[in-house]
């Protein structure tokens, strides 16, 4: 018998919900400090406090005092609400009849393992014990299915509400100084990041706690059903993901295409009729879409990590504090990151647009090296000094200071990947400097440069993964690499605030353009949404790092479940799966490529129908018909998104019912290996075209003057691979990482099913 962890079991059960509830309260904090910027024409808010007379005199030519500015804005803010609401619901109601269809296959494929029986079973792993009927694994895992899918869709739904509600008040704030609106961006994210990573935490706490009860001693089949909660939170994220995507860029481009390239009107003019479309798309796709991505990222990595850890000396000698130690480091987590976001909102403050991008990087930093610490503390109470790890079959003997390597290496992957999809996409760098430097000779140049940049950005951060998956292996088996991807997503609330910064900045951008404000407060709000493209491409080399990572832990526990020895690469069950397995990424790239270049089609037809029969139209005195831009995007989103969906969802039933689990480990790990490049090139491609042009636009450089200003004919070089890129990195290259992480948590559910009756063909044919 092994050593005990050293905090005590009492702890353990009272530290994790009360962790989870701190961030809770943190995240409506936040909220209300946000919500004290009135978006009403009042002018005695502003006047208190430090922000007192002073600055009312100075900021009069700013319009703050302008009472036809606020209404303006409070209106614009209530127009980006109500499309982004209506879309989320019109999706969520698709979404919620496959949630109870899949349910029900769940519960059917699974009960069916055992013939439906009621009957007690010997335990996979050690056949000397008994263990709770298939049935109920079942049961457990649909309910944990149904658990995780409506955690997502809320994480992503109230990731929406807070950023729609923070818009219109980061454009207010920007006319007292960009130092300001800053703050009221980067709160709003933080409430989101926030009551992401509490409330994931708290719904898994609880549902193992409530299994428990029936459970018992059967740890085996307790965390088994446990993984339902990855793949319903997954399952959501990839509809969520492409759907959003889908939507914010049909109205992207559309807008782009007809008002900047042909109609030479600035981005978000009030003219455009595909701009409140375009505006409510940042908030269905960046934000409600990524919620739910880095939610089932995080579901599923815990979910990995339990599963080996409930068939190791954690499970097998029920320690619970160690079994839980996913949890202790997802809850000091939470701690370390309300500490950092102390810094970015009370400790330091910005007074120039040159510390933005500094602030946000910082955030990272901090994050990071205070975590590690934390880590080790979590390693140090939580786990026995030596422990087993299951192994492919054997007990492999862990001391916990190489658990805490394996989850800090995760960790430090993360910081690396992120700083090279900065160095990448940023336009401070070479990189970018050089793509914009190509649109000296037109689009086709700026499109091959770019390619270029998106191929060779890939580099450094798989060698991160690849280091990362050998140390933590090396140390602790699949295990190890399930806590390395928690490790990586260990800092999600901060990671997330600094995400969703960036669309919120962007929206304040359009409402300060709509609403006709000074140009010097747009300068402010695109020097914040210059800042929060880097970021948003940092958040998603993240997503795309913890993906791979994910899916690798979830592909070892698969393949310990379905009893599979090894996986023989000489084999032609698993090379047919392999080959299949790599072709998928790019068969889902096709469908969402293709998907959003017919629904932009659509937007530009209408937006130029617009232009051509409104009369006034260009002039301003007449108004554009919004509202069939955004139903255009909506039916699009909604029609388009299902193929890809089914795509990613039965092609493990169909690969593992007909064709075995050797394919379907074959299958998994072709598609993680070309996903994971495709998904890194993609959206940093697409990143560094957006801030190419950017680059020309803001003009802050001698270089980037020679090539501007906006209208010039790099400039609209410029554009068109702007536009070329937005389907790369907010469609196709975020949703990637869902899929290969989709269908190996998809494949783990249903291993007991695809282990028993799986491989149909085969057994035809031999």
């Amino acid at each position: 018998m092994l050593a005990k962890a050293l905090l005590p079991e009492l702890w353990t059960e009272i530290l994790v919900p009360v962790c989870a509830v701190v961030g809770i309260v943190f995240s409506l904090f936040q909220w209300y400090v946000v919500s004290c910027v009135k978006l009403t024409a009042d002018r005695s808010d502003s006047e208190d406090g430090k922000n007192g007379h002073g600055d009312y005199l100075i900021e009069e030519e700013e319009g703050v005092n302008d009472q036809s500015v606020v209404a303006k804005c409070a209106e614009i803010q209530t127009a980006i609400s109500q499309g982004a609401t209506s879309f989320l619901f019109t999706e969520y109601k698709y979404v919620g009849v496959f949630m109870v269809f899949f349910a029900a296959i769940i519960f059917l494929f699974l009960g069916s393992v055992e013939g439906f029986s009621t009957k007690s079973q010997p335990c996979t792993y050690d056949k000397s014990k008994t263990c709770k009927p298939a049935l109920a694994t079942a049961v457990f895992s649909t309910i944990s299915f149904v658990l995780g899918a409506v955690t997502s869709v809320l994480s992503g739904f109230l990731g929406m509400k807070i950023a729609t509600y923070a818009n219109a008040r980061t454009t207010l704030e920007a006319r007292r100084g960009v130092g300001k609106a800053f703050i009221v961006a980067f709160r709003s994210g933080a409430v989101m990041g926030f009551l992401l990573a509490a409330n994931g935490l708290l719904v898994l706490y609880i549902t193992i706690n409530l299994f428990k009860i029936y459970y018992g001693d059967d740890w085996e089949g307790l965390f088994e059903s446990i993984t339902g909660y990855g793949l319903g939170g997954s399952s959501m994220a990839l509809f969520g993901r492409v759907g959003g995507g889908i939507y914010t860029k049909a109205a992207d481009v559309g807008a782009d295409l007809v008002g900047k390239v042909e109609r030479n009107i600035p981005e978000d003019d009030p003219r455009n009729p595909a701009v409140i479309a375009d505006n409510v798309g940042d908030n269905v796709g960046d934000i409600a879409g990524m919620g739910s991505d880095l939610f089932g990222s995080y579901a599923e990595s815990s979910c990995a990590a339990l599963v080996v850890a409930s068939i190791s000396s954690f499970g097998i000698n029920h320690d619970f504090t160690a079994m839980l130690f996913p949890l202790l480091i997802s809850s000091m987590g939470i701690l370390v990151c309300l500490i950092t976001t102390l810094f970015a909102t009370d400790i330091s403050e910005i007074k120039a647009v040159k510390e933005i991008e500094p602030a946000l990087k910082n955030q990272l930093i901090i994050s990071t090296v205070i975590m590690t610490v934390g880590i080790a503390l979590v390693s140090w109470i939580g786990l026995p000094s030596s422990f087993t790890i299951f192994n492919f079959g054997t007990q492999k003997v862990v001391k916990n200071w190489e658990l805490f390597l394996c989850v800090a290496v995760g960790l430090w992957a993360g910081l690396i990947i992120g700083f090279v999809t900065e160095y990448y996409t940023s336009n401070a760098y070479s990189p970018v400097q050089d793509v914009a430097d190509s649109c000296r000779t037109g689009a086709a140049t700026n499109v091959i440069f770019g390619l270029a940049l998106g191929y060779k950005s890939v580099i450094i951060p798989i060698f991160a993964i690849a280091v990362s998956i050998f140390v933590s292996f090396s140390f602790a088996a699949m295990y190890g690499v399930a806590v390395a991807a928690l490790g990586m997503l260990s800092t999600i609330a901060t990671g997330l605030a600094i995400d969703a910064y960036g669309p919120i900045s962007d929206n304040a951008g359009g409402i300060a353009e709509m609403a006709g404000m000074s140009h010097r407060i747009r300068e402010r709000t695109d020097a914040l949404d210059a800042a929060g493209n880097t970021t948003a491409a940092i958040g998603k080399g993240f997503a795309i790092g913890s993906a791979a990572l994910v899916s690798l832990a979830l592909f070892g526990a698969f393949v310990s479940r379905a009893g599979i020895q090894t996986v023989d690469v000489l084999t032609p069950k698993v090379v047919i799966g392999l080959l299949v397995g790599a072709m998928l990424p790019y068969w889902f790239s096709a469908m969402t490529m293709k998907s959003v270049g017919s629904a932009a089609l659509k937007m530009v037809e209408e937006v130029r129908r617009q232009f051509n029969t409104i009369p006034g139209l260009m002039e301003g005195t007449a108004k554009p018909d919004y509202a069939t831009c955004v139903k255009i995007s909506t039916d699009a989103s909604i029609k388009e998104m299902i193929p890809p969906g089914c795509l990613v969802m039965l092609t493990p039933l169909i690969v593992g019912f007909f064709f075995g689990v050797e394919t379907l480990s074959g299958v998994l790990a072709g598609s993680l290996i070309s996903g994971v490049q495709i998904a890194i090139s993609a959206s940093n491609t697409g990143g560094a075209w957006d801030n190419a042009k950017k680059y020309i636009e803001a003009g802050a450089s001698e270089h980037a003057r020679s090539l501007g200003p906006k209208g010039s004919e790099p400039h609209k070089a410029a554009v068109i691979g702007d536009t070329i890129g937005d389907p790369l990195k907010d469609t196709s290259g975020p949703s990637l990482n869902i899929l290969i992480k989709l269908m190996a948590v998809e494949s783990l559910v249903f291993a007991p099913f695809f282990a028993t009756h799986g491989g149909f063909l085969f057994r035809i044919f031999s």
